[in-house]
């Protein structure tokens, strides 16, 4: 009968009484602006010093101390060679693997039975090179805590 009428109607004054609300009901204006917010803010961090103590406290919680090894796999990875400067200015863009099983069949004119079978292509047919500064440089050799290669 009309029963799709009464629904659509229906659908309908719902949707519209949704978009009734004003933007004012949702977000109410408070009586700061901007512009207090920002001062109140700038001058909570420096004006405080007990806040400046916590935060002073919490850093030096956080810190751990350097080892000889820490500091070598650092200088490791800040020293220019060739292989760190090809690979900051042109990376490698990721070139995923798509594994494809290929289920048992008969194959040729003589129906010889296939054994199911998996294999593997790139998704790009040639890798693609990002622009440089596209891309973070890989870790060439990942070390573990020991300084030793894994």
């Amino acid at each position: 009968m009309n029963f799709p009428k009464i629904i659509t109607v229906a659908l309908l004054g719902a949707a519209l009484a949704g978009c009734a609300t004003s933007k004012d009901e949702l977000m109410p204006h408070g009586d700061q602006t901007m512009q207090d917010l920002w001062r109140q803010s700038a001058s909570g961090r420096s004006g405080d010093n007990l806040s400046q103590q916590a935060l002073l406290d919490a850093r030096s919680d956080l810190r751990r101390p350097m080892t000889d090894g820490a500091l070598v796999e650092q200088r490791i990875h800040h020293t220019r060679t060739a292989a760190n400067e090809i690979y900051s200015q042109f990376a490698r863009l990721p070139n995923p693997d798509l594994v494809m099983y290929v289920f048992p069949h008969l194959a040729g004119g003589e129906p010889v039975p296939v054994p199911g079978y998996s294999t593997v292509f790139p998704l790009y047919s040639r890798p693609q090179y990002a622009m440089p500064g596209d891309m973070a440089r890989p870790q060439l050799n990942p070390l573990d805590r020991m300084g030793r290669a894994r």
